[in-house]
């Protein structure tokens, strides 16, 4: 993955981008070539050749930096680099998903916003009545397939919900999950996922390419609800390290005194949805 990274990052510049002087004439490949990136980085262009090939050992965080400043790459990237060249050995054995009460109960008192929990591979741990009322019924979704990787890139109902927003959304999801993979790059799991994605997904394949990465800790949601209409959601990130199993826990709140606050206190009243705790209550 490090060589394919870096190769994705190359073709994205322009000698003119980073100061070098483009003398013209026709390029093989897009982008900076191997000689001008390993120039700017301070390298020989022997040394930059062996990283793109995957040989990372024992490269130096310094020179990681430097190929970083080269290419330009945004904090997130800087650190995704890092990841993919010294990738965790020692990765902890997997273990069953078990969600406190107190998270339970915290969920379950929040009626008139949607919040879920969400694992590392963007499975939904749990849920409250207003996730399933806004974005998608989870309770009639297999739940091999309850991820909002799957439901972005292969429910085409909540493709719709998303409108013009999807590509948006899809291209975020696709980012956190090369995120992800480059945290654990031991996960099978998530490696499967991805596989799946891209076998299924007419879209996802060219997204996952594209190399972008990036976490997600706060945004809005956009919906377009089929009974009130357009609903505009920001929402937060509440990071849970405390289990090793669970990523966060995601909240959503419309601004007070909106059109999109009104729909949520009108769908709380009616909602007939069943959250995760009604489902698993049977």
């Amino acid at each position: 993955m490090l060589g394919e990274f870096l190769k994705s990052r190359r073709a994205g510049l322009r000698p003119e981008d980073v100061g070098l002087r483009d003398y013209g004439g026709r390029r093989r490949v897009p982008g900076l070539r191997r000689e001008e990136l390993a120039q700017l980085a301070g390298v020989s262009v022997a040394y930059y050749i062996r990283l793109e090939q995957g040989h990372a050992d024992n490269v130096s965080d310094e020179i990681l930096d430097a190929i970083a400043r080269a290419l330009r790459l945004d904090p997130a990237e800087r650190d995704h680099l890092h990841r993919l060249a010294h990738p965790r050995r020692d990765r902890p054995p997997e273990e069953p998903v078990v969600l406190r009460p107190p998270l339970r109960h915290l969920l379950d008192a929040i009626t008139h916003a949607p919040a879920y929990i969400v694992g590392h591979r963007t499975e939904v741990v749990a849920w409250n009545r207003l996730t399933a009322e806004v974005f998608v019924d989870l309770a009639a979704v297999p739940p091999a397939e309850r991820t909002w990787s799957h439901q972005i890139h292969l429910n085409l109902d909540y493709r719709a919900r998303l409108g013009a927003n999807w590509p948006v959304v899809a291209r975020r999801n696709a980012a956190y999950l090369r995120f992800r993979a480059g945290e654990d790059p031991g996960d099978r799991r998530l490696a499967a996922l991805v596989a799946e994605l891209r076998e299924r997904s007419p879209g996802f394949a060219g997204l996952w390419d594209e190399h972008r990465v990036g976490g997600l800790d706060h945004g809005e949601a956009r919906i377009e609800h089929p009974a009130e209409g357009p609903l505009v959601l920001p929402f937060e990130t509440l990071h849970l390290p405390g289990d090793p199993q669970i990523s966060r826990l995601m909240l959503y709140a419309a601004e007070p005194g909106s059109a999109s606050e009104a729909a949520l206190r009108r769908l709380a009243a009616t909602s007939t949805r069943l959250s995760s705790a009604e489902l698993a209550a049977g």
